[in-house]
């Protein structure tokens, strides 16, 4: 591993990008003043907000004990607060992880994520998946990452759990630990529905029990997990929802 590469897992897709660009002086030097300010906006407002209720935290503690990690897993409109509870759990020896883009750009969210306490893991879900796949197993059986996957993507289809969890989890033998979050009031971002809390609101979060993979799943039962996942995440939104009304 060279020795600028920020201690990232997989220094090929360094050279694996779609973009011709690559780290100059001036762009890391832009990145190292945005990525403070960057870092400053957010946790403002997270103080903004509160988290008044945290549904189902001992099914965490369920899986921790079985292993020292885990996948967490929610919708991508949820990374907010979801991410934001994961990052705060490493005195329960948890340590939440991040695909971030190889491209330059991605450079900038890898350092934010470090800086948030997350670790980091190069590559892409569109265009290196199987690489990705690879680097996430590596995280979550050799380094004890807990590899975070949002099921429908940035791309979408929304509110639709593609395989790859069911995957990782088959393969490691870590369990899928579903996840969701609701808020008093929000702003949805127009192209992906992105929920960013108004200031002032309440949040809940609401974690599901375990799901684990049995080792020899053939595609008619991973169909099924895919859909029994979907809904599941679906009943946690509602969980969330109902624990802010009995605020």
């Amino acid at each position: 591993m060279s020795g600028d590469d920020g201690g990232l897992r997989n220094t090929l897709y360094r050279t694996t990008t779609r973009s011709g660009r690559r780290m100059t002086p001036a762009r890391r030097w832009l990145y190292r003043l945005a990525v403070p300010l960057g870092l400053a906006i957010i946790r403002a407002w997270w103080l903004t907000c509160r988290v008044t209720r945290v549904e189902g935290v001992a099914h965490l503690d369920e899986a921790l004990a079985r292993a020292p990690s885990l996948v967490p897993c929610y919708w991508h409109q949820h990374q907010l607060y979801c991410g934001k509870f994961l990052v705060e759990q490493r005195a329960r020896g948890l340590t939440a992880g991040w695909l971030i883009s190889p491209s330059v750009d991605g450079e900038l969210g890898a350092m934010m994520v470090r800086r948030f306490g997350g670790a980091v893991i190069r590559g892409s879900s569109t265009h290196t998946g199987a690489r990705a796949l690879r680097d996430y197993y590596q995280a979550l059986v050799r380094d004890n990452v807990s590899p975070v996957i949002t099921p429908d993507g940035p791309r979408g289809p929304r509110f639709r759990f593609k395989p790859g969890a069911l995957l990782l989890a088959q393969m490691s033998g870590r369990p899928i630990l579903p996840m969701s979050y609701a808020a008093s009031r929000a702003w949805l971002i127009k192209w992906d529905k992105f929920v960013i809390p108004t200031p002032f609101s309440r949040i809940a979060i609401a974690i599901g029990p375990p799901c684990y993979v049995p080792r020899v799943t053939d595609p008619p039962s991973l169909a099924r997990l895919q859909s029994q996942m979907e809904q599941e995440l679906k009943r946690l939104y509602g969980v969330a929802r109902a624990a802010l009304c009995r605020d």
